[in-house]
């Protein structure tokens, strides 16, 4: 094919999927995201944001008032932490030996240095430095690292985490000057690093090192960061997700800790603003977040802690629709948890992020956000006494302040849940349905994904996110439908992929039938998708719930008129030993045998896959090499095993998946 003719079916390509976006999305976001555009291009932005400001020279600070906040007694943290401090000591030594934990993960090196020679923030692409994801520039930058400092300072009164804080702080903002360099690209990115800086002074101002000349620094740097902030609004109102909530987050919180800033007030009504505009906004009836993934409702969640406790500190209440929205959010999330673990699906979008890193649990352990967010918006505990309470703490919330209620599984099987979850009050395995109703931008193509739990182990799971920006395949290839516990068809996932972050073409799912014991427990759904509407196709999944033991997945491919067609069932398991018996695959948990039957009738042509890691280990064709693989927070991928059944017939076509646990 000639260049010409290349370069035309590109521009007719991006026209269509421009008319698309403006049919899904709305005129509003396309419009402020082409105004930003406009503004960044034309050099608007360089010229109201310029380099020249130097945070570290000599002159008056706006110093930080950060003394409303109560924090909590170094002998409640105790009571409540236990031998589990000795958790935060070693992370907060783990950061003055110059490692920190990215994602939740494994400790690296701390950098606060970008790639030199550095530019101003609008020449970069907001993708890679140095050839390598922004988010591990990013990551160190937003300083939840500090916080780990802060609660180890305070519990301990050891000078040395406060003298790290400060050396840490003065490299960060020599080595990065206002608007210059990678770190000042994403207003979000300097906002949540403003929240940061600004808990940890909050308990540093009183240490030894803290004197008055770095008061005034910090006070300096807290303004120009809120001064970065509202020139780019209109990026993060276009995205209306938590981009915005944070950002408002940020100038509501430069109002408060710089009253005697000359901006001080604007910048608290133009982040109370912004930030219960989004919270009403990004909210659905039913409590699901607009960015479909667990992770993200969970930092949207922290976000709305850190505002609260800031305004109730002020005397200022938050809305009553905020808090509303706020109280179904977290019934949402609640619905999500496995008691046993504190582990939710790994749903949606994940980038790792856990903006206020105020407990010893794991990153994936969503109890203390759960315990918070209750008592905040519900004002009830889920869960006793515990290690969990920390957080809890650090916002102002005493757990023995709420009634103790049983969690939402347990005292609402009565009603249908959303999200769509399975349990039974008596039984040891429970399971998440996903049929989403898009009002927004999806994150993942993973209509009718089936998320199996058992005795607290995830044996059928959701593979994550791993990395946004790298090269193919893994340039956020996760988030694809042949990868999810579903069903794709023609070798297509179910919505049409524009770019590393915007799917096109929503698959839109609906529930047909959700049936219930006298227990109120739910048994039987049956949920469809439309997805493969410009194939003639609809997939309808039925989920039964048979005994205590035994799962039944009925897949349905529905149409009329069609030849022979390619569909291939997807389960990601764990890596688990295994076996594969005709149809049947067993593996083998600590806790014995797990045995998948599964049913194909008798299509015209069948493979069975088994993969690992992208190599595969039995059955015919090839192996991708995002197969395979899950990824529990960013960055970090660990071996899957990838048990797939591809097969072509006519339509109608059924395929049953039988899960059986041991008795």
């Amino acid at each position: 094919m000639a260049q010409d003719d290349r370069l035309g079916m590109n521009f007719l390509w991006r026209i269509q999927m421009a008319l698309k976006a403006l049919r899904e999305l709305g005129l509003q976001p396309l419009l402020l995201f082409a105004y930003h555009n406009l503004r960044l291009r034309s050099g608007i932005l360089e010229r109201s944001l310029p380099v020249g400001k130097q945070i570290n020279a000599s002159g008056k600070g706006f110093t930080p008032v950060i003394t409303s906040i109560e924090f909590p007694k170094k002998e409640a943290l105790i009571a409540v932490l236990g031998q589990k401090a000795n958790t935060l000591f070693g992370e907060a030594d783990e950061i003055l030996d110059g490692k920190v934990r990215l994602f939740g993960g494994m400790p690296r090196t701390l950098r606060l240095t970008a790639p030199e020679p550095l530019k101003h923030w609008t020449e970069y692409k907001a993708e890679k430095i140095a050839g390598q994801d922004i988010k591990w520039t990013w990551e160190p930058g937003r300083f939840t690292w500090a916080i780990t400092l802060a609660r180890a300072y305070h519990l301990s009164g050891e000078e040395k985490y406060a003298q790290a804080f400060w050396y840490y702080l003065e490299r960060f903002l020599e080595a990065n000057p206002p608007n210059l360099g990678p770190h000042w690209i994403s207003a979000q990115e300097v906002a949540l690093r403003l929240v940061s800086m600004s808990f940890a002074f909050s308990i540093f101002q009183k240490a030894d090192s803290s004197n008055p000349g770095r008061t005034a620094l910090l006070g300096r740097a807290l303004a120009v960061h809120a001064e970065r902030i509202p020139p780019t609004l209109e990026y993060s109102r276009a995205q209306n997700n938590n981009h915005l909530l944070t950002e408002a987050a940020g100038l509501y919180t430069a109002g408060v800790v710089l009253p005697d800033h000359p901006e001080a007030q604007q910048w608290r009504e133009l982040g109370w603003n912004w930030f219960n505009q989004g919270i009403q906004n990004q909210i659905a009836s039913d409590g699901a977040y607009v960015q479909n993934s667990s992770n993200y409702l969970r930092l949207m969640l922290q976000t709305a802690l850190w505002v609260v406790m800031l305004a109730r500190n002020q005397g200022q209440e938050i809305p009553l629709k905020t808090r509303l929205k706020l109280g179904l959010a977290t019934r949402w999330l609640q619905a999500l948890l496995d008691e046993q673990t504190g582990r939710v699906p790994n749903l949606g979008p994940n980038d790792g992020a856990y903006i206020l890193p105020l407990s010893v649990h794991t990153f994936n352990d969503y109890l203390p956000v759960l315990q918070a967010v209750n008592m905040a918006f519900l004002e009830v505990r889920p869960f006793g006494p515990g290690s969990w309470d920390e957080m809890s703490l650090w916002f102002g919330l005493t757990p023995s302040d709420f009634p103790l209620a049983l969690p939402e599984s347990e005292r609402q099987t009565g009603k249908l849940s959303t999200p769509l979850v399975m349990r039974n009050p008596g039984g040891k395995s429970w399971a998440y349905i996903r049929a989403a109703k898009f009002s927004d931008r999806p994150g993942h193509a993973d209509q009718l994904h089936f998320d199996l739990w058992w005795r607290g182990l995830n044996v059928a799971q959701d593979p994550g996110t791993y990395l946004y920006n790298e090269a193919p395949p893994w340039n956020n290839a996760l988030s694809s439908t042949e990868v999810h516990n579903t069903i794709m068809v023609e070798r297509r996932d179910q919505m049409t992929r524009a770019g590393n972050f915007l799917w096109l073409d929503w698959a839109q799912a609906k529930v047909i039938e959700a049936r219930r014991e006298m227990n109120g427990a739910l048994t039987r759904l049956i949920a469809q998708h439309d997805g493969y509407r410009r194939l003639g196709v609809t997939h309808k999944r039925t989920v039964e719930h048979k005994t205590e033991e035994t799962w039944l997945i009925t897949d349905d491919l529905l149409g009329q008129g069609h030849g022979s067609i390619y569909a291939r069932l997807h389960w990601l398991l764990p890596d688990w030993p295994w076996e594969l018996r005709g149809t049947t695959l067993q593996i083998k948990s600590p806790f014995g045998w797990v045995y998948l039957h599964v049913d194909i009738g008798n299509p015209e042509v069948s493979n069975l896959q088994v993969i690992r890691a992208g190599e595969l280990l039995f059955g015919g064709g090839s192996a991708s090499p995002v197969q395979g693989w899950a990824a529990p927070t960013y960055a970090h991928k660990v071996p899957r095993l990838s048990f797939a059944v591809e097969f072509k017939d006519k339509l109608p076509i059924q395929i049953k998946s039988e899960w059986e646990f041991p008795k």
